[in-house]
């Protein structure tokens, strides 16, 4: 089965394809800030974790459709978003911060004390 087969008929696979979502990440003294677009996903379809020095985000957009509706063309797919991130436990997973609003997903991530930098005192 070819790549085009599988996402024209999705259902012809065990799993569904997942698309990786567009991000982007800055970087503070402090910590980092990751900003992840994730069109059409609700806050309940939303996965955020953490483990093992990989950050994980996993999403399901759905499109409402009127229940007697009939489609003619659709160029919007009800695939599932995942992207996985290492970061090498230079953030500290307990404080990681993240917010939902207009299908953008901002998270804060604080480094760990270990990944800081820090002065060293000369004696």
């Amino acid at each position: 089965m070819s790549l085009l087969n599988t996402l024209i008929n999705p259902t012809q696979t065990e799993r569904k394809p997942t698309l990786r979502p567009s991000y982007e990440i800055t970087e503070t003294e402090t910590g980092y800030a990751l900003t992840v677009f994730l069109p059409g996903v609700a806050k309940a379809d939303l996965e955020v974790s953490d483990e093992e020095g990989n950050l994980r985000i996993a999403g399901k957009r759905s499109t409402p459709r009127p229940e007697k509706a009939t489609v003619l063309h659709r160029e919007i797919s009800d695939y599932g978003y995942e992207l996985v991130l290492a970061h090498d436990n230079t953030v500290d997973a307990g404080a990681i911060t993240a917010e939902l609003k207009d299908g953008v997903l901002a998270l804060t991530l604080p480094k760990a004390e270990s990944a800081k930098p820090r002065k060293i005192a000369i004696a």
